[in-house]
């Protein structure tokens, strides 16, 4: 076996490891609020979830494509394939250090963003031109603009739910609401899948190309790729994320049935509507933290626990951290690898 066939092989195996890692890191993202409010059992939710990303993984590949996109120029014939294999792997490297280091210490990070602050950072160690004019419309803007909306949204419809249900007896509405999350927190795990795993099958693509086994000027998507990230992500999610799915429920809000739903609601649509019409890898962490705190403030400010959720806002740090240790595994890794 060459040393490219090698280091495919090995890059696209650290791929589905990161996907895997993907599902138990945010694992809690789509289950801690119907666990939280008991409208599911944690090992119903956790098996739930993780058929549902795989299903929400074969719904498209807009967002593989724009990571695929990220890096400019990157082909075998510039760069050569060995180096374009190394700026792959450090990527990858990068965001599973930093996913590993938020899933220690229960931190709901992005992997995502771990995964595009990655790819950034080995552009820039390695001299690769990052496309900024997608990096700012597909990643930037929607990165701001998905928290915004899920906080806005889940305030407003719990809003509206707080003023339709106004006469009625907790009890009831409560019962009634456990049972319609289990539709928002399927829709929500779907999205999730829809989302995240499509940000491996773009990293999988890319090395592929840098392989030479992969024509650059596609945009297809090979079965084989898209099954893969599926089934990975799946089994991830199957494994469970304990300490995020703690700081996810309880601990930022005290989440009644109806707030939940509401929460999970609005987040499955934004992440929907990101992934099919921007075609943007946003954070379902981010977006479902922020609708859990909209439907929260819905019922007074008072009922957010906002020191914990200001600590989540540890997640700007995650761009920044993603690419500075995936630089620094670039620079190590290229005198490792002979390029």
């Amino acid at each position: 076996m060459d040393l490219v066939l090698a280091l495919v092989i090995a890059t696209v195996a650290i791929a589905l490891f990161f996907d895997f890692t993907n599902g138990f890191h945010d694992a809690a993202n789509a289950i801690a609020t119907a666990v939280s409010t008991r409208a599911l059992t944690p090992r119903h939710a956790l098996a739930m979830a993780g058929v549902l990303n795989f299903v929400g993984a074969l719904l498209g590949v807009g967002v593989a494509k724009t990571i695929k996109d990220i890096l400019v120029g990157f082909t075998p014939d510039e760069l050569g394939a060995s180096t374009a294999l190394t700026i792959v792997l450090s990527a990858l490297l990068g965001a599973i250090v930093w996913n590993l280091i938020t899933w220690y210490f229960g931190i709901p990070s992005s992997s995502s963003h771990a995964l595009i602050g990655g790819l950034i950072g080995v552009g820039l160690a390695s001299g690769v031109r990052v496309d900024w004019d997608k990096v700012v419309d597909k990643v930037a803007i929607p990165m701001v603009m998905s928290p915004f909306l899920g906080f806005v949204g889940a305030f407003v419809v719990m809003l509206a739910i707080g003023w339709l249900f106004r006469h009625r007896r907790p009890e009831p509405v409560n019962r009634g609401f456990r049972h319609a999350q289990k539709l928002s927190a399927a829709g929500l795990s779907l999205g999730h899948g829809l989302q995240d795993a499509q940000k491996t099958m773009g990293v999988i693509v890319l090395a592929l190309i840098a392989g030479g086994y992969h024509s650059p000027n596609t945009d297809d998507i090979p079965l084989w790729v898209i099954l893969a990230a599926a089934s990975a992500i799946s089994l991830g999610t199957f494994s469970g994320g304990i300490r995020i799915m703690r700081t996810m429920g309880r601990r930022i809000v005290a989440v009644s049935p109806p707030s939940a739903f509401a929460a999970e609601s609005v987040a499955a649509t934004v992440l929907y509507g990101m992934a099919i019409g921007l075609e943007a890898p946003v954070s379902t962490t981010h977006t479902m933290t922020s609708a859990v705190m909209g439907s929260g403030a819905a019922k007074g400010f008072k009922g957010v626990r906002w020191g914990v959720a200001r600590s989540i806002v540890a997640w700007v740090l995650t761009l920044p951290a993603a690419a500075t240790v995936a630089a620094l595994a670039y620079f190590v890794t290229s005198r490792i690898i002979p390029q």
